[in-house]
């Protein structure tokens, strides 16, 4: 029972993280083929931390489910979001210290993500008619 309560939330998170990977995909495959394949791979590298983050907080907040343990879920939720923002902090610094990367295209697909994090959710809302 508890578990069929979290199972809605589940499925938009993966459809949520499908749609950011499918359009950090096509941006880093439209880059590489405008510019050039370093600018493609610095998307595909600034998109993936973007949704690898996600990723992770959607595992961690979809942990427990239910009222009787709501105090569970909430601190799922923050721990989600405190390692989301670790994680993210811990692969840029990789990135930066251990890649020659073009800052342009990371930047914009990491934003791109952001944004499809963002903006996406809106086409679930009247999606169950």
């Amino acid at each position: 029972m508890v578990t069929a309560l979290a199972r809605p939330g589940r499925e938009l998170a993966k459809q949520l993280l499908l749609i950011q990977l499918g359009g950090v995909t096509l941006a880093a495959a439209g880059i590489a083929a405008t510019v050039n394949v370093e600018w493609g791979v610095s998307a595909l590298i600034g998109g993936g931390i973007c949704v690898v983050a996600n990723a992770v907080f959607a595992l961690c907040a979809f942990m427990f489910s239910g009222a009787r343990a709501a105090k569970k879920v909430a601190a799922s939720f923050y721990t989600g979001e405190a390692l989301k923002i670790l994680i993210t902090v811990v692969l840029f610094s990789i990135v930066y210290m251990y890649t020659q990367v073009e800052l342009v295209p990371l930047k914009l697909t990491y934003l791109l993500a952001l944004g499809i994090n963002i903006c996406a959710p809106v086409l679930f809302i009247n999606n169950k008619k």
